[in-house]
């Protein structure tokens, strides 16, 4: 049992583009499969699908890499943990990097990055960030 099972798919995701994975497994949410495909349609992923090993349902995250097998993702950080939530409001949601990252948003919309969920003037728990 994991305190922190969306801390665990980041970690993972670390981790394997530090050692130049191809994919990673995860065990599958609702959550975290609309978290991966959200880093999947901003860039950060190359692909993610959902698969059975073992009797349990998984989560198989596609890596992506650039020239010279260098990592797409930079930094991956976790903001909002189970003990000490961060929310913001529409006004104040966090800028990453100048604009160069993205923070992803857990509205009432659905989890959108920072970008969209000013645009659509929500807030929200701010889930990650991702540079």
């Amino acid at each position: 049992m994991y305190t922190d099972p969306i801390a665990d798919m980041l970690t993972r995701i670390r981790n394997g583009a530090a050692i130049v994975a191809s994919t990673v497994d995860v065990p599958a949410s609702k959550f975290k499969k609309s978290l991966a495909d959200v880093l999947v349609r901003e860039g950060y992923l190359k692909s993610v699908e959902q698969t059975k090993v073992g009797g349990k349902s998984v989560l198989r995250i596609g890596l992506k890499y650039g020239p010279r097998r260098s990592s797409i993702i930079n930094e991956i950080k976790r903001v909002s943990k189970p003990g000490r939530r961060a929310y913001a409001k529409a006004t104040h949601i966090p800028v990453v990097r100048g604009g160069l990252g993205v923070a992803v948003i857990s509205t009432p919309q659905g989890l959108l990055v920072d970008r969209d969920a000013r645009r659509h003037n929500v807030g929200g728990e701010v889930i990650c960030e991702v540079w």
